[in-house]
């Protein structure tokens, strides 16, 4: 918890995505999707560097989109953003609470826990250390 919170995203983003490898095509590195223009090609292994590196660059994007919120919130979204892509969280009741000033978002956060429409426990369990490690300001 001493970390800064960017940093505590990052271990968070690796710790539930871990390193994904040629079988995971077209997710590389810690769940990148491949876009079109990318040089990344079927079959390709990225180094822990490269993935670190491609990760942060990704997180930097998605915290970018909500900088507006300030840089605890910002942070919070960008990492779920990292997960369920922005379009999902900007469509979230967590967003609307947290955009009128509402920090009572635990039951909203957590509800973004469900795979192929199923409670999936990983889900559960990322986005309860999310909230543990990267929300201020906690009501609970």
């Amino acid at each position: 918890m001493e970390l800064p919170l960017f940093e505590r995203a990052v271990l968070i983003i690796k710790k539930f995505e871990t390193m994904h490898h040629p079988k995971h095509w077209p997710y590389v590195g810690y769940g990148h999707c491949v876009q079109p223009e990318e040089p990344y090609r079927r079959g390709c292994q990225l180094t822990e560097a490269q993935a670190d590196a491609l990760l942060r660059k990704d997180l930097r994007k998605f915290v970018s989109l909500y900088k507006h919120m300030g840089m605890n919130d910002a942070i919070l979204l960008g990492t779920l953003a990292y997960n369920i892509g922005p379009g999902a969280v900007n469509k979230s009741s967590v967003y609307r609470k947290l955009k009128n000033g509402d920090r009572d978002i635990y039951h909203e956060y957590i509800a973004h826990c469900h795979y192929k429409g199923k409670k999936h426990s990983g889900l559960l369990e990322r986005r309860m250390t999310e909230l543990l490690a990267l929300f201020s300001d906690k009501p609970y």
